[in-house]
């Protein structure tokens, strides 16, 4: 970068949490952290270089030319009507799911989307360098300035539409959201017969790993492919007991039948 760029973030949730400190460490200052809760702008300042608290929306005499808003998807919209921003700054926010739209209401134009498509947990590092970073802008400048950000911290940078990204955080929902519940349902099956969930690791490993090799079409496996029909009768005779699961376990099953006639 010719010169040093200072950032602020509006939120301190998980994704700020680990994208603020990859901006600072690429040469982005980041001064200023807001957040409704002065307990979480505080944390995440203690992983910055010079960051400080900003308790009000009023940015009007901030240093910072680019603001992230990284809050949950129902505020975007009214945190972009309440900002104020210095002349020319840049603000984007990060979500999958919002469109570019979601900042319609900020004085500014500079309006942008700054998305990493990874699963965030503020106790669990998150390698950047891989993650993809998809962006979205109202104009040039905004773009390049958003891209050229991107480029400083992964290697996966792509100009991504509204559209587009919907579909993408629809299909990561699917893919992280969804799994990682069914997960949670395995290990709860287990617990109530005290197995250990780490039975099934070798499993779920190989299972992903077939997947990003092979593709998932070409990895399924399992009774509802092979249309076994006597096999899935007695795991719905056990599910019995729990409507709910017996009902997922019938749709999705069903709906591997017919993917797989």
């Amino acid at each position: 970068m010719p010169q040093q760029q200072y950032v602020t973030f509006i939120g301190a949730g998980n994704v700020a949490w680990h994208l603020a400190p990859a901006l600072d460490n690429a040469g982005y200052a980041v001064r200023e952290v807001y957040s409704r809760s002065q307990k979480n702008a505080k944390a995440l300042i203690g992983r910055l270089y010079q960051a400080e608290v900003k308790t009000d929306l009023d940015f009007s005499e901030s240093p910072s030319e680019i603001f992230i808003i990284s809050v949950s998807d129902d505020a975007i919209a009214s945190i972009s009507q309440e900002i104020i921003l210095p002349d020319n700054a840049i603000i984007a926010h990060t979500s999958g799911a919002q469109p570019l739209s979601a900042l319609s209401y900020s004085a500014g134009e500079n309006i942008g989307v700054f998305y990493p498509l990874q699963t965030f947990s503020k106790d669990k590092k998150v390698e950047f360098k891989t993650t993809p970073i998809c962006i979205e802008a109202e104009n040039k400048y905004t773009r390049n300035t958003l891209i050229s950000m991107a480029d400083n911290i992964s290697k996966r940078v792509y100009k991504i539409d509204s559209a587009d990204r919907k579909s993408l955080h629809i299909a990561a929902v699917f893919a992280c959201n969804f799994t990682n519940h069914f997960f949670t349902i395995a290990s709860d099956i287990l617990k109530s017969k005290k197995l250990e969930f780490n039975l099934l690791q070798p499993l779920i490993a190989e299972t992903i790993n077939k997947a990003l090799e092979m593709g998932p079409e070409k990895s399924q496996t399992g009774p509802a492919i092979r249309h076994d029909f006597e096999t899935l009768d007695k795991h719905m005779e056990y599910l019995e007991g729990n409507e709910e699961l017996s009902e997922m376990y019938r749709i999705i099953s069903q709906h591997i039948i017919d993917t797989y006639p």
